[in-house]
C-alpha cells in the first residue's frame, strides 16, 4: 500500500503499512443491515398494482364447488387473468416445461405458456385450467384456504422480494459510501458519477479508462480536477471463494488504471474477511489503498483525494 504518516499516523495512529492492515481487519463491521434490507415494500406494491384488478377478479372463485367450470367461464370473460398463473406460484417466468410422464425409454414433457391472454384457443384455456389444478391452486380457492387473492399475492411478492436481500447488502454498502462521497465532493466542488463506465468517463471528462470487459461498471468515479479516483465498494458478511476472486480481480484492475494514470481505492467491509485475510492482504500489498467504513468515516478517503495521493 501507499503509506502516508500524515494520513494514517495522525488519523488512526498507525506507524506503517502493517499496522494499517491490522487496523483494517480489526475494525470490520459485523453488519450494515438497515430497515429496508428485509422487504422492499414499495417494490412489492408496485408489482401488485400492475395486476390488482385481475387478482380481484380471481376472488370470484373463492369457495366455488364447480371451480374448474367457473374458472373456464372467468378466463373466457377475462382472458388477461392467465398472466397471473406464474405469480400465484411464486415464479417470474411465463413459460414452463413440465415432466408429465416417464419410464423406460420414455420421458414426456408438456409446455405451458402464460402471457397476457387475447383470443385464447380452447386448448390454451384447457391447459391453463389443467396447470392451475395440478399445482394445487384451484383446491386452495375451492376449500377457502385462500380467502383473498390480493392478500395472498402480497405475501408471495414479499417472499420473492426476500430473495433480493443478498443484492441489497451490496446496494446498502454503495448507499453508505455515496453518503460520504457526495458530502466530500460537495464541500470541495468536485465531480463524481455513479456506475461509471469507460464511455461515460470519456464523454464527461475526456479521460480514457481501460477495462477488462465492456460491461464493467465502477461504483464511483471522482474527479478532483487533477486525478480520477475510481472507487469500488462491497460488503461481505460471510466468507467464500467470491472474496478471493474479487481480491485478485482488483489487483488486475488497479494495474490497468494505474497505467491509465488514474487512482484506485477499494472500500470493502464485513466480517467475511476475518476468515479470508490472506487474499485481502495480498491485494492490500499490491494496490495503493484498501479502506473499510470505519476508515472512511474518519475522513481517510477524503484526505487521500485532497492530497492527490
Amino acid at each position: 500500500m501507499k503509506y502516508s504518516a500524515a494520513i494514517f499516523q495522525e488519523t488512526i495512529r498507525c506507524n506503517d503499512a502493517k499496522q494499517v492492515f491490522a487496523y483494517l481487519t480489526d475494525t470490520l463491521k459485523d453488519t450494515i443491515t438497515k430497515w429496508d434490507y428485509f422487504i422492499n415494500w414499495a417494490k412489492v406494491f408496485d408489482n401488485i398494482r400492475d395486476v390488482e384488478i385481475d387478482l380481484n377478479i380471481l376472488n370470484y372463485l373463492v369457495g366455488k364447488e364447480d371451480i374448474e367450470i367457473e374458472f373456464e367461464m372467468l378466463i373466457k370473460k377475462h382472458p388477461s387473468i392467465i398472466r397471473l398463473i406464474p405469480i400465484l406460484i411464486a415464479c417470474r417466468q411465463s413459460d414452463f416445461k413440465i415432466l408429465i410422464n416417464y419410464g423406460y425409454d420414455k420421458f414426456e414433457y408438456k409446455n405451458y405458456t402464460f402471457e397476457n391472454g387475447r383470443n385464447l384457443t380452447d386448448v390454451q384455456i384447457k391447459d391453463t385450467i389443467e396447470f392451475a389444478k395440478s399445482v394445487g391452486f384451484l383446491d386452495l380457492l375451492k376449500n377457502k384456504k385462500i380467502k383473498n387473492v390480493v392478500d395472498y399475492v402480497i405475501g408471495v411478492e414479499a417472499g420473492l422480494d426476500s430473495n433480493g436481500r443478498k443484492n441489497r447488502g451490496g446496494t446498502t454498502m454503495e448507499y453508505i459510501v455515496e453518503f460520504f462521497v457526495r458530502d466530500i465532493c460537495s464541500r470541495h466542488n468536485w465531480q463524481y458519477m455513479t456506475q461509471a463506465t469507460a464511455p461515460k468517463i470519456l464523454a464527461e471528462w475526456g479521460k480514457t479508462l481501460t477495462v477488462d470487459k465492456s460491461s464493467r461498471r465502477i461504483d464511483f468515479a471522482i474527479n478532483n480536477g487533477t486525478n480520477i479516483y475510481l472507487v469500488e465498494t462491497n460488503f461481505y458478511g460471510g466468507g467464500g471463494s467470491k472474496l478471493k476472486s474479487t481480491a485478485g480481480e482488483y489487483i488486475t484492475m488497479f494495474n490497468y488504471w494505474k497505467n491509465d494514470g488514474h487512482k484506485f481505492i477499494w472500500v470493502t467491509d464485513g466480517c467475511g474477511w476475518a476468515t479470508t485475510k490472506k487474499p485481502l492482504e495480498e491485494t492490500f500489498n499490491k494496490t495503493d489503498y484498501i479502506l473499510n467504513l470505519d476508515m472512511v468515516s474518519r475522513k481517510i478517503l477524503e484526505k487521500i483525494i485532497v492530497g492527490n495521493m
